[in-house]
């Protein structure tokens, strides 16, 4: 791995890239980044930015066949891990920014998420379904260890007893154990740990302020020790990058007690395509045109495929060694392993927040 001088240290994206939505469009002159350095000022600044905001709706019914949910919820929109093949940057652009350093500087955050969560629980018209936090951003990401929206959303799903799945890169979520653990005696949660790679090195560049491999592992452990339900998501796999782990990774993960294991292939849709090819080029100049070209074989030739049904897995003579290789996975060391369902059927005798005896 190789970094400039100008590489922004501990973030992902390494540039804005233009906002599709915006009429203007703003670069950096050359003059005006010479004088910059001449007088010692910084471009731009690197702080992360906290953004409130108070939505109508937190519930968000999800329609995509290749997603495994039906409902999300996002505490916070943006992420301060700043992945770098992230499929949430773009939708940053909804909200005026940048799906490049933006997403991961400026986070905001739904400050009214308890509140409209439990209205929708309460509602009469709603049926418990599994509502899964973080099917855009990570409701763990750094900021929850202050403002602990999540923490105080896995409470309200204990108090109206309703089905929660949680995603996530992050170690944080052994803070709620307590909760946690009350939730899997009836069934009513399932985390889905992502984990990329088993190589430290190979995380902090693709996933810079992520929870360490040793904590994520650490933290699958844990979890099942507490007889609370941990799947495990490789995602995404990315060609020579750490497309040679699947076994090795499900050997170890399934050691430390996952339930299953799941993934997902790369593709760099939207503005992602700009920046991933801009943080290659900076970061593994030496492969970037290999793992572009084997992206690109993946997707019919293009770094992206829209098409549902074959846009997760790819095609071609890669995806499907890489679909082998999952297969012979799960076979050696899942075969006596299943992924519990969540319970819906207690919500309704709760919907006031307690038990209806009558």
């Amino acid at each position: 791995m190789s970094k400039g001088g100008n590489f922004i240290k501990g973030r992902g994206a390494q540039l804005n890239v233009s906002n599709k939505f915006e009429a203007h469009q703003h670069e950096f002159r050359d003059d005006f980044l010479n004088y910059c350095a001449s007088e010692g000022d910084e471009v731009q600044k690197n702080k992360t930015v906290l953004i409130e905001t108070f939505p109508k709706t937190i519930v968000n019914k999800v329609s995509s066949p290749d997603v495994g949910m039906e409902y999300s919820l996002n505490p916070y929109q943006g992420c301060e891990h700043g992945c770098i093949y992230c499929y949430a940057r773009n939708s940053h652009e909804y909200w005026g920014y940048s799906a490049g350093l933006d997403f991961e500087r400026k986070i905001l955050v739904k400050r009214n998420a308890v509140d409209l969560l439990e209205k929708r629980l309460r509602s009469k018209k709603w049926e418990a379904k599994p509502i899964i936090l973080s099917g855009n951003t990570d409701c763990y990401q750094p900021i929850e260890k202050k403002l602990k929206v999540t923490r105080q959303l896995l409470e309200t799903f204990l108090k109206y007893k309703h089905p929660v799945g949680i995603i996530t890169k992050n170690a944080l979520v052994q803070r709620d154990m307590d909760i946690l653990r009350e939730l899997a005696e009836d069934d009513l949660v399932s985390i889905t740990l992502s984990v990329t790679s088993l190589s430290e090195e190979t995380r902090s560049i693709l996933e810079p302020r992520t929870a360490s491999i040793k904590k994520r592992l650490e933290t699958i452990d844990k979890l099942s020790r507490a007889n609370i339900p941990v799947n495990v998501m490789m995602a995404p796999i990315i060609p020579a990058i750490n497309s040679h782990e699947i076994m090795p990774l499900a050997k170890e993960i399934s050691e430390r007690g996952a339930l299953s294991l799941g993934y997902t292939i790369v593709r760099l849709n939207g503005a992602i395509a700009q920046i991933f090819t801009d943080w290659i080029k900076k970061t593994m100049p030496d492969r970037a045109d290999k793992v572009l070209n084997q992206i690109k074989s993946i997707h019919g030739g293009n770094l992206n495929d829209s098409r549902y049904g074959t846009r997760m897995k790819g095609e071609g003579e890669f995806a499907t060694q890489v679909a082998q290789q999952f297969r012979l996975a799960r076979k050696i060391y899942f075969s006596d392993k299943e992924r519990i369902k969540l319970n819906c059927k207690l919500h309704e005798n709760f919907k006031d927040g307690q038990m209806k005896l009558f």
